[in-house]
């Protein structure tokens, strides 16, 4: 990508060092041992905070070559949106890679859980018994209610802000690369039960809850 051109990039051509893409860090050991998916927690949220040398094609590949609970190893791929995005990438990687139960075969995707098509109009019943109306009108009214808190949900987004808290950034206002973190954490279903016990709540709810 050239940004000579005014401070409007553009693509050019230019030959690729795989060198410059392909990066085999090297991660304390110490870390490593004590909790390696730590590790990769803080390197990946560590690579958040360096940009992209535009200078050269907008991707790289990162290795950790040491096991954590759930692999041997983990690659880490950064690639500029401007590229693609996560589906294409998705199916560029399967379509690239081979089963491990079966080297000889091409990895698949699961199979879809839905057959039919996304939205589908439900036929209308014809209006002529009082329970069709009823319907009817209660759709439209369903509609309304719908409307009004879209409203207000924009209305609310525009004109209230959130009150300050110890988790709100002080510096709110700066653009420049800030440190991301992807943390994933098992819960234990015995847990989920006692919590559930204990604020008397329906386990389906606390776990939505935990899942946002």
């Amino acid at each position: 990508m050239d940004d000579s051109t005014g401070g409007k990039p553009r693509w050019v051509r230019t030959a690729v060092n795989l060198d410059d893409h392909i990066i085999v860090p090297n991660v304390d050991p110490t870390v490593v041992a004590s909790d390696p998916e730590k590790a990769v927690e803080d390197y990946v949220a560590a690579l958040t905070t360096v940009p992209m040398d535009r200078r050269r094609p907008l991707w790289d590949f990162h290795f950790l070559d040491f096991p954590t609970p759930k692999a041997t190893s983990t690659m880490v791929l950064r690639m500029h949106h401007s590229i693609g995005d996560g589906m294409s990438f998705m199916t560029l990687f399967v379509a690239s890679s081979h089963s491990t139960d079966d080297p000889s075969r091409q990895a698949a995707m699961p199979p879809p859980r839905r057959t039919g098509p996304i939205y589908q109009l439900q036929p209308r019943p014809p209006l002529l018994s009082c329970k069709a109306l009823l319907v009817w009108l209660l759709s439209y009214l369903v509609l309304a209610w719908h409307t009004l808190v879209g409203v207000l949900l924009v209305a609310t987004i525009l004109f209230l802000c959130d009150p300050r808290t110890l988790f709100t950034r002080a510096d709110s206002d700066r653009k420049a690369h800030l440190r991301k973190r992807f943390v994933h954490r098992s819960l234990s279903l015995d847990d989920v039960k006692l919590i559930k016990t204990v604020v008397n709540c329906v386990r389906k709810t606390l776990s939505l809850h935990f899942n946002m």
